[in-house]
């Protein structure tokens, strides 16, 4: 497998994940040739982000009108491993990386039925006041719940 920066050790890294979101290659999603296209996966990174945040209990809590807080994506990156092809099934996980003052480091790891690595990922979020677009840092009950597997 070819170097990945934020990855030392790609089976350590790999035990930490335990949230996945199930996603099946449409298609549409496909270019000419039938492999998926590049930019597909950011789609499948923000899917898997949005349940893992729900997993959560964050959405709930950002969508509340009273609420003056929102999660931004600060960064995101992919790293193609695998083709990956129409029709193909596959778990794009997703977990906390590390918790930083307002943001967190998100990684993300797509996984076909034969339990091989095809696409890797990572990306920071921020939680920015709505108000000011300043970062707003997480609460000590915000990073238990970001840090925990619920």
């Amino acid at each position: 497998m070819k170097n990945i920066s934020y990855i030392e050790n790609v089976d350590e890294w790999k035990k930490g994940f335990t949230f996945f979101q199930p996603m099946k290659v449409r298609f549409s999603e496909t270019d000419m040739f039938g492999h998926l296209n590049n930019t597909v996966p950011f789609a499948y990174f923000e899917e898997a982000r949005i349940e893992f945040l729900k997993h959560k209990e964050f959405m709930q809590d950002w969508l509340k009108e009273a609420v003056d807080t929102i999660p931004v994506v600060a960064d995101l990156q992919c790293d193609f491993i695998k083709q990956v092809y129409f029709d193909e099934k596959l778990k794009v996980y997703v977990k906390v990386n590390k918790i930083g003052t307002s943001s967190i480091d998100l990684h993300y790891m797509a996984i076909n039925e034969q339990n091989d690595l095809c696409f890797a990922g990572r990306g920071a979020m921020v939680q920015i006041s709505t108000i000011t677009g300043k970062g707003v840092p997480w609460t000590e009950d915000e990073k238990v719940k970001l840090g925990t597997d619920q």
